[in-house]
C-alpha cells in the first residue's frame, strides 16, 4: 500500500510540475489571435489522442532481419504525438494496451534480463518521456502472469484502469464482486478556451479487455481472476462515472469492432460499447486495424467521414505504432454543463505504403533512452532458442513435403488447440495450413538452409517471411478438399506419354502462367495425393472453376476417407483467411482472429519444446504416374548435397539464370504416404512388426539372393545406391511397409539378377548414366539405349536393369 501510495504522490508530482511548466510556457507564447467563437463563450477544443497494440515494438527496428523498418516502431509515432500536441491547445494521451508482449525486446525483457529494483520497462522508458495521461490492459498484457505485470506497471508515469476484471472471491455471488484494478480515473484536465480562459474538465477514463483472458492465460489467472462482458461492464460503470461529475467519458477498450449482433461475453465488442449511454469517445485496439477506413464504410450506423458508430467517436490506430489515433472536440458550457458540440476522428501514419516512404523521423530522445535495452535485445536475437534435430531446408518445398512447411503448421496447431479450450470450438478436429514462403520466388538466395543444431530467434523470419497473424477457419471437408484443389494449380499438367521434358511446378510469380509459392498451401492434418496428369481445377486466383476435374485423390482424415460434412478447424494467417475467397468460402467462415503473429507463434514453439525435429511427416504426396515421363522442377544449386540421399529427386545440371535443374520422378507406385501409414490400423501381426529377418518371409526370393545387415545411419536409399537397387525395390522385395522404422541389425535380403545366355544385367548405380555404363562395357550408349529401348536413354533411376549385350564383353 505504502508503495503505491509514494507511486502516486510521484505521479502527482510530475503532472503538477508539468502543468506549470506548461501554463508558463502558454502564458509566454499567447498572441492577438482572431476568434471564432463569440466573446465569452465557453469553447474548448480538445484533441484526446490514443496508441494501441505497440507489442513492445518502441524502436523501428526489425530483430529478425536485423534491418531498420519505417512502417512501425514508437520512436516513429512519438514524433507524432509531439507535433500533435504542438497543434492543439488542450491534449490527452492514452494508451489502449498489449504493450509488455510481442516483440523479441519483449521477451528479452520478460525471460532473460536481469531486473534491478530501479529498472523500468523499456516501453515505459519511452512513454513517460511523451507524458501519457491514462492506460489500458490488452489481452497480451497478461500473458507473463500477474506477478511480471504489476511489477512492470509501478514503471508508469500514469494510472491503469481496467473495468471486466475481476477478483476471484468463489461466492457465486456477483454483487459482491470486487475489481481487481482500478475500473476507471477521474482526470481533471486544465484546459485553455478559445477566449483563452482556463477551465478545469472533468475527464473520465474507463477501461476495458477480452474477457477471453481467462481462457487464453488460464494458466497463468486460474484461480486469482475473473472476467464479465465489455458492455454489461460498460452499463453498470458510465453511470457512476456521470454521478461523479464526468463532463466527458472516454472509453479505451481492447476490443475490435464486431458486428451488429450482441452476444454478451464479446471479444470484439465496440460496436455494442457505442450504444451504451454516457459514453462520449471510444479509443479501441486488438483487432491492428485501423478506424476510420474504408473496410468498415458498409456497416450499418457507421459514418467513416466523421469517424463515428452508431453516432460515437472511435478511432483505432493500427498496430506497433503504424498510426496514431485522434479524436477532436468541440465542447461548450451550456446552462453550466460541458457538453459535446462536434468531435472528428482522424489517423495519422508514420509510413506511406503506396509510395513507400516514411513520413516522420524517429524521435532522438526515445532512441538514446532506450539504447540499452536495445542493444541487449540484438545480442539476444541471435543466441539460440533452441535447436533442431536434423536440416531445415526449403529447396524441394514445391515437390515434397517439407521440413520448413511442417514446422510452421505444427506450431500453429499447437497454438490453437490451446487457444480453443474452455470455448465452444474446444473439440473440433485441427487441421493446419502452411505454404513455402522462400521457394526462389525472389531469387536464387531465397532459399531457407538452416544446419542441424541451434536455432536462434532470428532463424524464424527465413521459416516464416511474413508478419502475418493466426486467423483460424471453420470448414466442412468437402471445403477443405476444394481448398487443396486450388492449392494443386502450382502443378503443371503431365502428359504421362510424352517423351519430351516437362517442367513439373509452374513459374513462381503472378504472371499469367505463374503460381506464387506462397500460395501453394499444404494442409497438415489430412493425407492426400495429387494426381498432376489432370487438369488444374480452378483458376488462378481460385475463384472460377475451369474443369470439371480433381487433382486431389485420397483425402483422409484419421486415416480414414474424409466425411465431407464434418467440420474441421483451419489454422492458417490473416492473409489467407481475408483475402483468398476459396480459403473462406462466402466470406463468413473466420472464427479466430488473432492478433499475435505466425512468426511469434512459432517462436514460442520452439523455445517451449527447446529441442524440435521438423520432418515432414509424408501427409502429401503425389499419385504415381503411369509412363516414364521426364519431369524437372528448378530450385537452387545448393539443394544438391540433399538431392544425394532424396530417392526421388537428382541433380540435372546448373542453369545460366544461377538456377539449377532437377529430375523427379513420380512414375513409382506408392501406399499413399507415410502420414497415412501412421494412421492405418496394422491387419495382421507380420504386417505390424515389419519383421523380415529370414529368408522364407521372401516370396519371390532367390538362391542368389545376398543378405545385408543394416547399419546405423543406413536408410533404404543409401542401401540401394550402394548395391544398385531402387530403394522401392528394396521394400516391396522383402515386406517393409514403414521404410523409416528399419533398425540396425536388421537383416534384409539384396536381390541379384540372374544374367542370361544373350545378356548381362546392370543394376544403374546412382551417379551413372548410359554413358558411364557403356564405358565399362565397351559398347556405344546408343547401342545399349536401343537394345533396352529406352524412351529416354537420358533418364535413368537408381536400381534400374540395363541389359548389356554378352557380345560387347
Amino acid at each position: 500500500m505504502l508503495q503505491s501510495i509514494c507511486r502516486e504522490m510521484q505521479r502527482n508530482k510530475r503532472k503538477v510540475t508539468s502543468a506549470v511548466i506548461s501554463l508558463g510556457m502558454i502564458a509566454s507564447v499567447v498572441t492577438p489571435v482572431t476568434i471564432s467563437a463569440k466573446e465569452d463563450e465557453d469553447v474548448v477544443k480538445l484533441r484526446v489522442m490514443e496508441t494501441t497494440d505497440i507489442h513492445s515494438h518502441v524502436m523501428n527496428y526489425d530483430y529478425f532481419s536485423g534491418e531498420e523498418a519505417n512502417d512501425f516502431g514508437l520512436v516513429n509515432t512519438a514524433t507524432l504525438i509531439r507535433d500533435a500536441k504542438e497543434e492543439a491547445k488542450n491534449s490527452l494521451l492514452f494508451d489502449n494496451g498489449d504493450l509488455i508482449q510481442g516483440s523479441p525486446l519483449a521477451d528479452y525483457l520478460a525471460t532473460e534480463k536481469e531486473w534491478s529494483e530501479e529498472d523500468i520497462h523499456t516501453v515505459y522508458q519511452a512513454m513517460n518521456l511523451l507524458d501519457y495521461d491514462a492506460g489500458n490492459y490488452g489481452n497480451h498484457e497478461f500473458n507473463y502472469g500477474l506477478e511480471y505485470l504489476n511489477k512492470v506497471t509501478e514503471g508508469s508515469n500514469f494510472p491503469y484502469v481496467n473495468a471486466n476484471v475481476y477478483k476471484v472471491d468463489e461466492d457465486d455471488d456477483p454483487s459482491n464482486d470486487e475489481n481487481y484494478f482500478d475500473p476507471y480515473v477521474m482526470l481533471d484536465k486544465k484546459v485553455v478556451d478559445e477566449d483563452g480562459e482556463e477551465h478545469t474538465l472533468k475527464v473520465g477514463v474507463i477501461g476495458f479487455t477480452p474477457p477471453q483472458i481467462t481462457q487464453w492465460d488460464k494458466n497463468k489467472l486460474e484461480g486469482k481472476v475473473k472476467t464479465k462482458g465489455i458492455v454489461n461492464t460498460a452499463e453498470k460503470f458510465v453511470p457512476q462515472m456521470k454521478e461523479e461529475g464526468a463532463d466527458i467519458v472516454v472509453a479505451i477498450a481492447h476490443s475490435g469492432i464486431g458486428d451488429v449482433t450482441q452476444s454478451g461475453m464479446e471479444e470484439n465488442a465496440t460496436y455494442d460499447l457505442s450504444k451504451v449511454d454516457g459514453i462520449d469517445a471510444i479509443m479501441f485496439g486488438h483487432a491492428h486495424q485501423q478506424f476510420p477506413g474504408k473496410a468498415y464504410a458498409d456497416l450499418e450506423g457507421v459514418d467513416v467521414d466523421k469517424g463515428t458508430i452508431n453516432g460515437t467517436p472511435s478511432v483505432m490506430p493500427g498496430f506497433w505504432g503504424s498510426h496514431l489515433g485522434m479524436i477532436d472536440f468541440t465542447v461548450e458550457k451550456v446552462d453550466g454543463d460541458w457538453t459535446v458540440q462536434n468531435a472528428q476522428s482522424k489517423l495519422k501514419a508514420i509510413y506511406d505504403s503506396e509510395k513507400g516512404e516514411a513520413l516522420v523521423e524517429p524521435d532522438e530522445e526515445i532512441v538514446s533512452e532506450v539504447k540499452e535495452d536495445h542493444e541487449a535485445t540484438i545480442d539476444y536475437v541471435n543466441s539460440a532458442v533452441g535447436e533442431t534435430e536434423s536440416p531445415l531446408y526449403s529447396y524441394f518445398s514445391q515437390v515434397q513435403d517439407d521440413p520448413t512447411v511442417q514446422i510452421v503448421t505444427d506450431a500453429q496447431k499447437a497454438y490453437v488447440k490451446e487457444y480453443i479450450q474452455g470455448t465452444e470450438l474446444e473439440g473440433l478436429p485441427v487441421l493446419s495450413a502452411g505454404a513455402p514462403f522462400k521457394a526462389g520466388r525472389d531469387g536464387v538466395t531465397d532459399y531457407t538452409d538452416i544446419a542441424e543444431g541451434d536455432l536462434a530467434i532470428k532463424d524464424t523470419t527465413s521459416l516464416y517471411k511474413y508478419p502475418n497473424t493466426v486467423n483460424v477457419l471453420k470448414l466442412t471437408g468437402s471445403e477443405v478438399r476444394e481448398w487443396l484443389e486450388w492449392s494443386a494449380g502450382q502443378f503443371n499438367k503431365i502428359d504421362p506419354n510424352s517423351k519430351e521434358e516437362q517442367l513439373l511446378v509452374k513459374e513462381n510469380n503472378r504472371s499469367d502462367n505463374g503460381f506464387p509459392s506462397y500460395n501453394f498451401d499444404v494442409i497438415d492434418g489430412v493425407s492426400y495425393q495429387i494426381d498432376v496428369t489432370e487438369p488444374q481445377r480452378y483458376n488462378k486466383g481460385g475463384t472460377e472453376v475451369i474443369n470439371d476435374t480433381h487433382r486431389i485423390k485420397n483425402l483422409k482424415y484419421n486415416g480414414e476417407p474424409i466425411d465431407e460434412d464434418q467440420q474441421f478447424l483451419i489454422a492458417t494467417n490473416n492473409y489467407r483467411a481475408s483475402a483468398t475467397p476459396i480459403a473462406n468460402p462466402g466470406g463468413d467462415n473466420i472464427v479466430i482472429e488473432s492478433p499475435d503473429e505466425n512468426r511469434q507463434v512459432l517462436v514460442d514453439y520452439i523455445r517451449n519444446h527447446e529441442s524440435v525435429n521438423p520432418k515432414a511427416d509424408g501427409n502429401w504426396s503425389f499419385a504415381p504416374i503411369k509412363g516414364n515421363p521426364d519431369l524437372v522442377f528448378y530450385s537452387s544449386p545448393e539443394a544438391k548435397k540433399y538431392a544425394e540421399t532424396n530417392e526421388d529427386i537428382s541433380f540435372d545440371e546448373k542453369l545460366d539464370n544461377g538456377f539449377a535443374k532437377y529430375n523427379i520422378e513420380l512414375n513409382k507406385g506408392k501406399s499413399n504416404n507415410k502420414k497415412d501409414e501412421e494412421n492405418k490400423e496394422d491387419k495382421d501381426e507380420e504386417k505390424s512388426n515389419g519383421n523380415n529377418d529370414h529368408k522364407d518371409s521372401q516370396g519371390d526370393s532367390t538362391a542368389n539372393d545376398m543378405v545385408y545387415t543394416i547399419k546405423s545411419g543406413d536408410t533404404l536409399g543409401k542401401i540401394g545406391a550402394k548395391y544398385g537397387v531402387f530403394w522401392r525395390e528394396l521394400a516391396n522385395y522383402n515386406n517393409i511397409s514403414n521404410v523409416r522404422e528399419i533398425m540396425p541389425g536388421q537383416e534384409i535380403l539384396i536381390p541379384v539378377s540372374d544374367d542370361t545366355d544373350d545378356y548381362k544385367v546392370h543394376r544403374v548405380q546412382k551417379g551413372e548414366t548410359l554413358g558411364k555404363i557403356s564405358s565399362q562395357y565397351n559398347v556405344h550408349w546408343k547401342d545399349l539405349a536401343r537394345y533396352n529401348e529406352l524412351d529416354n536413354p537420358h533418364r535413368l533411376y537408381v536400381g534400374q536393369e540395363i541389359k548389356i549385350p554378352k557380345k560387347s564383353e
